[in-house]
């Protein structure tokens, strides 16, 4: 089914805004229950998503590749940790960091629920239903990016929150000096075609054994 500009927007727009909103909210939550109240009192632990939302990183950006058919590409406002007020910190930092794309896990499977039911609804072409179908495969597809792409060990992503986390003192202190330059490398792997290739095969796979578990 071939979708205008317009369309693919209308199946996008709410699972990309959630599945950056939920993943923030996630690393708030976790937070919380490990010690640290900051993101429930600054307000962030909402699940309205313009508390969270980043005009160039939710809307524009993902907006932009989407319509150029790049690598779907996006983040939101990240929600405020006082790591100092974690309770055990080296090994709180990891828990709060895998929450993020623990919870796109979940909602990729969640979507997959939603897709299997459209599926099943939609006994023809034109049935409304049909969008259904397309946008929970859309937000499998952005959920299972965000979480494989929060899993690479660079800083500040969330694999490297994890790194730093398990690695001894001296090389932790060493990795961590390297996140300033962690947004610029993600954006080189970007834009040099890396990260796709990298991300896209293992996607695929998942997606596809997700798709088989329920006969889509």
């Amino acid at each position: 089914m071939e979708l205008s500009l317009i369309q693919k927007f209308t199946v996008w727009v709410l699972p990309v805004i959630f599945a950056i909103t939920v993943h923030e909210v996630a690393h708030g939550w976790v937070a919380l229950r490990l010690g640290d109240p900051t993101a429930k009192m600054l307000g962030r632990l909402t699940l309205n998503p313009i508390k969270h939302i980043d005009p160039i990183g939710t809307l524009l950006v993902p907006g932009i590749l989407l319509a150029i058919g790049g690598f779907l590409f996006g983040w939101a406002k990240p929600v405020p940790i006082t790591w100092e007020n974690l309770r055990n910190p080296r090994r709180d930092v990891a828990l709060v960091a895998i929450a993020g794309p623990g919870a796109n896990l979940i909602m990729a499977i969640i979507w997959l629920l939603i897709a299997k039911l459209g599926a099943v609804l939609a006994v023809t072409s034109d049935s409304p239903f049909v969008y259904l179908q397309l946008i929970g495969e859309a937000g499998i597809f952005i959920n299972l990016i965000l979480m494989l792409l929060n899993l690479l060990p660079i800083l500040p992503l969330d694999g490297g929150r994890v790194l730093a986390a398990l690695l001894p003192g001296p090389l932790s202190y060493k990795f961590s000096r390297l996140e300033p330059f962690g947004f610029f490398i993600v954006l080189g792997l970007l834009f040099t075609g890396v990260l796709s290739s990298l991300l896209y095969p293992i996607l695929l796979l998942m997606r596809d054994m997700m798709y088989a578990l329920v006969g889509l």
